[in-house]
């Protein structure tokens, strides 16, 4: 397996790891309960879904330019996905986002940033390598 191909499926399982640490979030930490966060992690966990199918399915192999942009784009929304939990995340810990601020480093929020840099490294190289090929 190629250094791309590791890259992107990698990138895949711990994006959809990212959407799934907040859909628990969602439902077993009351986020539910926030008035628009919780709405965004719901979509968050969503995004993430789609966007980890799309990355584990052969995308390239579709007609024309679908298949080579399919692969990149699905990439570059992994890529904002991540950064954008990851900002969010660092915002609400500081200042209050939406009304919510968030308290501590338990280690629920400790996971996902650890998600959220993982897959920007994995998704950031898997780009950088698609470019190079």
């Amino acid at each position: 397996m190629t250094r791309v191909a590791i890259t992107r499926y990698l990138g895949a399982v711990v994006l959809l790891a990212v959407g799934l640490d907040h859909l628990q979030q969602y439902a077993v930490d009351h986020y539910s309960a926030v008035p628009t966060i919780g709405s965004l992690f719901v979509v968050n966990a969503v995004a993430a879904a789609v966007l980890a199918a799309g990355l584990a399915a052969p995308v390239q192999r579709l007609p024309g330019r679908a298949g080579r942009f399919a692969p990149a784009l699905l990439t570059a929304g992994g890529l904002a996905v991540a950064a954008g939990s990851l900002a969010a995340l660092l915002v609400s810990e500081s200042t209050p986002l939406f009304g919510f601020m968030e308290t501590g480093y338990r280690p629920a929020i400790v996971l996902a940033i650890a998600l959220d840099v993982v897959t920007l490294g994995l998704l950031g190289t898997h780009l950088a390598a698609l470019r190079r090929a």
